[in-house]
């Protein structure tokens, strides 16, 4: 099933009141997506989350990512900055997927970790707690997130 055909359906699904869930099909399309994705940005004003994000996309067989340097400060005047930062990626580039990294939301919720497809529709994330509460590295909060996210979707480390 195409990705955007599978989409369309579960939203015909969800209208006529006969979406039983997800399936086995909707992330395998999630997961092909994201395989022969061939434009990955990542906002960043430098390369740290970069570097680790693209230490996780190849322990899952993933294709590498491209820093985006752009200024994403004003996400955090939202109400989901990780999503904000995420959207504005979007608009400045021809990217084919997104991965962003902010805030969950009001200071002090935590960090969201997202996925973004072209058209702006979250595939999945990851989240962590505030860097108060797990007290973890930025390089081992991020590199957790991503495992998170592609975990949820099935994907499986082939490395490392």
């Amino acid at each position: 099933m195409a990705f955007e055909k599978m989409i369309r359906n579960a939203f015909e699904e969800s209208r006529n009141n006969t979406r039983l869930g997800d399936t086995l099909e909707e992330i395998t399309e999630i997961q092909e997506y994201i395989k022969n994705a061939e434009k990955i940005y990542i906002p960043n004003k430098n390369g740290i989350k970069v570097e680790v994000l693209n230490k996780v996309l190849k322990s899952y067989g993933l294709p590498e990512a491209k820093i985006l340097q752009i200024n994403t400060n004003t996400a955090d005047t939202s109400r989901i900055p990780a999503l904000a930062k995420a959207y504005m990626a979007l608009d400045q580039s021809d990217a084919d997927l997104i991965i962003a990294r902010g805030r969950l939301g009001i200071p002090g919720s935590g960090s969201l970790l997202i996925f973004i497809d072209n058209k702006g529709r979250i595939l999945t994330a990851g989240t962590s707690p505030s860097h108060i509460i797990h007290k973890k590295t930025i390089e081992d909060a991020v590199y957790s997130e991503a495992c998170e996210a592609l975990e949820k979707i099935g994907f499986e480390k082939i490395e490392g």
